[in-house]
């Protein structure tokens, strides 16, 4: 999977991901200081989906113009976030048989929220 992980994902979780094959852009060290609506843009062009911990990226992404068509954000909610609580959610998200392009989800310890990105 093509994903794209912002800044605030913890750095084990992130090897995890590319360990286990995933193709995985994080903005921490591939894209430092890009802010989070160019950040959107690019998952968009480069057909990825934007993993986070930030419910401003989210938000972003509910209020963009153009709906998310080849991309697609996945906001994960859990307290403290710490690798070993977001260990399960990540694994949950890379389980679920999705198309997760095109779509704003929420990952939490009850379940995955998916809403369809807005259509013009």
């Amino acid at each position: 999977m093509r994903l794209l992980a912002d800044e605030n994902f913890p750095k084990p979780i992130i090897d995890t991901l590319r360990a286990e094959g995933h193709d995985v852009l994080w903005a921490r060290t591939d894209l430092a200081g890009t802010s989070d609506v160019a950040l959107l843009d690019l998952a968009e062009s480069d057909s990825r989906i934007v993993l986070t911990l930030d419910k401003d990226f989210w938000q972003i992404a509910v209020q963009r113009r153009s709906p998310l068509e080849q991309s697609g954000v996945v906001l994960f909610r859990v307290h403290p976030a710490t690798p070993e609580n977001l260990i399960p959610l990540v694994r949950a998200f890379d389980e679920a048989n999705t198309a997760w392009a095109g779509h704003i989800s929420i990952v939490t310890v009850d379940g995955i929220q998916m809403v369809a990105s807005r259509r013009r």
